[in-house]
């Protein structure tokens, strides 16, 4: 069988494979966000597709979960070794959080001026509504088998000795995170500043601390690593129909979560 001339002569273009991570990471357990089940395909197919020249990154993340946050590095540096391709993150909007977990699997990191990196830290949220219970004379029935099985219920009042447990849930998590990064970044990061408080910096300021290694965008910077014939191949998490036509529910909060996540790093010009 012939091949027609235009396809031999696509296929024999130098290539590089695009990774889209865009959204907040292991979202809610409803599908929407990244998770390293439905990337590891992704993934997969960007590194042994044909033997790319690289793999680029495209982040744009404020974070989720600490766990799928490894799973998706962890797996991105695996194929790396295992096939001998180098690998380049460039960060969007914002690589915060898991986002920069993400961006740190990378052997370099490219940012826009605008781009916010870091909050390199772990947080647990809630709210607490046994006040507001008591007021409206509501009575709470909570029976257990497991003296802590009820930790940080918000329907009772807040004690020393959960919040004490859950710090020490949090601690070990926060220094996986600065191990990641450590191991990462090395010697790049500045030695002068604590950058594990989990505060956030902008572009040129991440360059400076050693979070990023300079302002690029992803196709001239490729294109000057590899040259103007380079051809880009995107890879990204397929959705189901209703869910790219706007008619499922869960879109919809996934959405309201995605741009909750995503507005606490959030800039308007």
């Amino acid at each position: 069988m012939r091949i027609p001339v235009i396809s031999r002569l696509i296929s024999r273009k130098p290539r590089v494979a695009v990774i889209r991570l865009s959204g907040t990471i292991g979202g809610a357990g409803r599908g929407g966000g990244l998770n390293d089940a439905a990337l590891a395909p992704v993934i997969e197919r960007a590194f042994r597709r044909g033997k790319p020249l690289a793999v680029a990154l495209a982040i744009n993340s404020p974070g989720g979960s600490p766990v799928q946050s490894s799973l998706i590095a962890a797996r991105i540096r695996r194929l790396a070794d295992e096939t001998d391709i180098p690998v380049h993150a460039f960060v969007e909007d914002v690589a915060a959080s898991g986002g920069y977990w993400l961006a740190c699997a990378a052997d370099d990191i490219w940012a826009d001026d605008s781009s916010i990196l870091g909050s390199i830290g772990v947080i647990s949220a809630g709210f607490g509504f046994h006040q507001l219970i008591d007021r409206w004379g509501i009575e709470r029935r909570v029976h257990t088998a497991g003296e802590s099985k009820s930790t940080l219920d918000p329907f009772r009042p807040q004690s020393a000795e959960d919040v004490a447990r859950l710090h020490t849930i949090l601690g070990p998590i926060h220094e996986a995170f600065k191990d990641h990064v450590r191991a990462r970044r090395g010697t790049r990061l500045a030695a002068d500043q604590d950058l594990f408080t989990g505060a956030f910096w902008a572009g040129r300021e991440a360059v400076r601390l050693g979070l990023a290694d300079g302002i690029g965008h992803m196709v001239p910077h490729l294109k000057a690593l590899y040259g103007d014939k380079i051809r880009m191949e995107v890879h990204g998490m397929r959705r189901p129909l209703l869910r790219r036509l706007g008619l499922s529910a869960d879109m919809l909060l996934d959405a309201a979560e995605d741009r909750a996540a995503f507005q606490r790093f959030g800039t308007r010009g």
